[in-house]
């Protein structure tokens, strides 16, 4: 008989200090080497699913479940922060982690690391330091660890969200390639590149639940659901966020890069790694820069060099912020990182918006800026406990309640559905309009911008 046959019946799931289930009655089956798009809103529950099926509940997650989930073969997940799943320091010893397990010959395991890594495109030796390596790199390495498993079930949460096209593409048809005729589930809120190549569309409503289930084309004819990014719809305009909450406390200062290089020395070894290379950027006050380019170019290199979070070791950036006391520093920069989670400093909601500007001296209306953002029902929830889209929102009006003369964010856009779009794009373009400087690095090709700068290719170890 064969494997891949997923099944959840009368699933429910219910977070720790949770009132309302994340997962409510879930019936849903998913036959072997079918492959099928899950699909809804930020908070739907989707990421919810994958874990369910996985095993991963309860372990990563306080919570009550009802219900059954099975499944019938080996299981393969690539998590929505692909910085969870990397367990090793280089990047062939991290694929081989799973065919390790697995009990495989020494030759087999390295052929299948090399096979995984050539298939995603990570153009890296196998020594390569996985701390090295880019957020949409790091996408990548946790997809070759799965293929290299070689599983029967395949789940990717939204597995290309932090590639550029090109790399979004190569690694949806390295997928393809290697899954074969086995089960896929994917997640995605950009969906459009996945229909082509999928069976089944399920999408869910807010509360967990099965709003549609059906074919392609009957997704498509139905008009989808709610707050999806459907095919050929135009970008929603960005909201309208008061003044009140975006305009600089401290008057901003124009920031200039020359000629910037950042390079950084290899753990237990004398090999550097260049992370940016002759970056040049002006952002000025009242404008909206956006930082584009391949994955790996650096992007999110040159954030970190112009807020002063990180030393340069070639050219100059004017103000040099990295000789400001911390509480100087943050003052001044409201830093939104591509890892919302790894800022998180308390254990509610609330608390975490208005940590940093307490700190500061600053009161903030926390339950407010929680409305203006979709999460104030989650204000006494651990940050842990949202889904991604949700830490996104989080961690920017935690950076940005006390109102800092420099936005600075990284893929601020990943995760979100059409409405919370609206509300981020909105935040930092409504601050640029009061005065702040804002710079984001983004793939996002919607993403309202007054300048763009792009930086070149991916560079490697000299």
């Amino acid at each position: 008989m064969r494997s891949g046959a997923i099944s959840f019946r009368g699933f429910t799931w219910r977070p720790v200090g949770r009132k309302n289930p994340t997962i409510a009655g879930l019936d849903l089956h998913i036959e072997p080497g079918e492959r099928v798009l899950l699909v809804g809103p930020s908070g739907s529950g989707k990421s919810t699913i994958l874990h369910a099926a996985a095993g991963a509940l309860g372990t990563t997650i306080s919570g009550e479940a009802t219900g059954d989930v099975s499944v019938d073969g080996r299981l393969g997940l690539v998590l929505q922060n692909p910085a969870d799943a990397i367990v090793a320091e280089r990047i062939g010893r991290d694929v081989a982690f799973g065919p390790e397990n697995l009990g495989l010959p020494r030759d087999e395991i390295w052929r299948r690391v090399d096979a995984a890594l050539a298939a995603v495109r990570l153009d890296y030796p196998r020594d390569h330091l996985t701390s090295a390596l880019s957020g949409g790199e790091q996408q990548r390495l946790v997809l070759a660890g799965v293929l290299a498993t070689e599983p029967d079930v395949v789940l990717l949460d939204e597995p290309t969200s932090m590639l550029d096209a090109v790399a979004a593409e190569r690694a949806r048809d390295a997928v393809l390639a290697a899954v074969g005729d086995r089960t896929l589930v994917v997640v995605e809120h950009r969906f459009e590149p996945w229909l082509d190549h999928v069976d089944r569309v399920v999408a869910l409503d807010p509360g967990g639940v099965v709003g549609f289930d059906g074919s392609v084309a009957e997704f498509l004819a139905s008009g989808g659901r709610p707050r999806l990014w459907m095919p050929g719809a135009p970008p929603p305009t960005p909201i309208e966020i008061p003044a009140e909450f975006v305009s600089p406390a401290v008057v901003p200062e124009a920031v200039d890069a020359s000629d910037v290089v950042l390079t950084t020395r290899m753990i237990r070894g004398t090999r550097r790694h260049r992370a940016l290379s002759g970056f040049t950027a002006r952002l000025a006050p009242g404008t909206t820069t956006a930082i584009t380019g391949p994955s790996g170019a650096g992007k999110s290199t040159a954030l970190l060099a112009m807020t002063g979070l990180v030393r340069v070791s070639g050219g100059t950036v004017t103000p040099d912020r990295t000789r400001m006391r911390s509480r100087e520093l943050a003052r001044e920069v409201g830093w939104v990182p591509q890892n919302p989670e790894l800022g998180f400093l308390t254990t509610s909601v609330r608390e975490e918006v208005e940590r940093t500007a307490s700190v500061l001296g600053v009161e903030v209306e926390a339950d407010e800026l929680l409305a203006l953002v979709g999460l104030e029902r989650f204000a006494p929830s651990h940050p842990y406990r949202l889904s991604g889209g949700e830490q996104r929102r989080l961690a920017m009006i935690s950076a940005l309640a006390h109102r800092p003369g420099f936005v600075a964010l990284d893929e601020p856009t990943v995760g979100q559905d059409r409405d919370t779009w609206a509300v981020v794009t909105g935040w930092y373009t409504a601050a640029a309009r009061a005065g702040a400087v804002v710079a984001l690095a983004t793939h996002d090709p919607d993403a309202p911008r007054d300048v763009e700068i792009a930086v070149g290719e991916a560079v490697t170890a000299t």
